[in-house]
């Protein structure tokens, strides 16, 4: 079905290939805002490092951090635009080996330090077998239904089945038609989870965070190809489950205090999608393109590295310290010691490693293609040419039988 989609449809817009854009450095300052965003959440809004009422400790920051694991629907919003950028023009094999090369080496580091850190100091969290541990080296926890080591780690297996759901995509080629295509079908089929249900389907489905993969595709599709009807068309769409989406999560969350429910309020969070979602098609439509500040993309490499780390080290931290530093003053020096962590895992560990391991992913992806190569003729035989055997002279003129 996906291959009988032409490129050369008439329905399609016949743009060419973009001319090479300038980096979208605004969006790296993006990833790094919605990650920052995430660990006030973990750090001010809860109250797992402090034993008390976060709400009174931080009464002004509370009221935005509360809020802060919207970082995560950023981070899916960019994710869609970011991916399908990457893919285009890829092969199957080298769109695998870009992404385990870009999401393991950073992530096996973090594991090692947050076990670590969790084993000699276990306050707020501990390793329940090293078993759970190794599963945990596979990113596939979640669906094996193991405990994660860090809590943050729950988004990556979203982000993994986002990866294999495209992959089909990038299997039969990447363009401006099949993207639309896979839009509209992972569309519905967040339709049919939500309403029907069926716990396979809304694993794949994945209807709280689709919306935003979705956008983040047609967001790109805009960027490369122009401002469209097709692609506006299902970035609405998208804007509007991801506006009823959120309320559901909304309705999921509490921030306890004294085992109690707060519940907070809905319209913020819309807000903030709404905001993300302006933002990013402002810069779909080249809003952003001059700005090319050489700090954000330092910022854009500490995103990753700085989310993975932030959650059980750095409220290990806080809470070793709550009772002898200003609250204010911990959280703060906390959050620019892990931005040095993450900074520090990703020059001396995740560089070096994400090499290596793409060194490694592309010699296999080599043997795969040489071994699934057609064998070559069997040579155990000598074929020996016929041998052109002399014909009978046919009865007829000049024949020694003619009468």
């Amino acid at each position: 079905m996906l291959d009988a989609i032409s490129p050369t449809s008439s329905v399609a817009p016949a743009a060419p290939p973009p001319a090479k854009r300038p980096r979208l450095a605004v969006l790296d300052g993006l990833r790094l805002v919605a990650a920052v965003s995430v660990v006030f959440c973990h750090y001010t809004a809860s109250n797992d490092a402090w034993d008390q009422n976060a709400k009174q400790l931080f009464p002004f920051l509370h009221q935005f951090s509360q809020y802060g694991w919207l970082g995560v629907e950023v981070f899916f919003l960019i994710s869609g635009f970011v991916i399908c950028m990457s893919a285009w023009n890829k092969s199957l094999g080298d769109f695998v080996v870009s992404r385990v090369a870009r999401l393991y080496p950073a992530y096996w580091i973090a594991i090692v330090l947050a076990v670590t850190v969790i084993s000699i100091w276990p306050s707020v969290r501990y390793v329940r077998s090293w078993t759970d541990v190794a599963v945990n080296l596979t990113m596939l926890q979640e669906g094996l239904g193991v405990r994660n080591v860090d809590g943050v780690y729950w988004t990556l297996f979203i982000e993994l089945k986002f990866y294999l759901l495209f992959a089909i995509v990038v299997g039969f080629g990447v363009t401006y038609r099949r993207c639309v295509l896979f839009c509209g079908l992972w569309t519905v089929a967040s339709l049919a989870a939500t309403v029907a249900g069926g716990d396979l389907l809304v694993m794949w489905a994945e209807p709280l965070y689709s919306p935003y993969f979705i956008a983040g595709i047609a967001l790109y599709l805009i960027y490369r190809f122009g401002p469209t009807a097709v692609p506006f068309g299902i970035l609405g769409l998208s804007f509007i489950l991801a506006e009823l989406t959120v309320t559901r999560r909304v309705a999921r969350l509490t921030f306890d205090t004294t085992n109690e429910h707060h519940p907070i309020a809905t319209w913020p969070a819309q807000a903030v999608v709404a905001v993300a979602f302006c933002f990013m098609t402002l810069l779909a439509l080249g809003a952003f393109n001059r700005i090319q500040w050489r700090w954000l993309t330092t910022a854009g490499a500490l995103t990753y590295p700085l989310y993975l780390l932030h959650q059980d080290i750095g409220l290990t931290v806080l809470h070793a310290l709550r009772d002898d530093v200003p609250p204010y003053v911990l959280v703060f020096g906390t959050l620019l010691a892990m931005l040095l962590l993450a900074w520090l895992v990703h020059r001396l560990g995740e560089r070096p490693l994400a090499r290596l391991v793409e060194r490694v992913m592309r010699n296999g992806m080599a043997d795969l293609r040489r071994h699934s190569a057609d064998p070559p003729p069997r040579r155990d035989r000598v074929s020996v040419p016929p041998v052109a055997l002399p014909q009978p002279e046919p009865v007829g003129a000049g024949s020694s039988l003619r009468p």
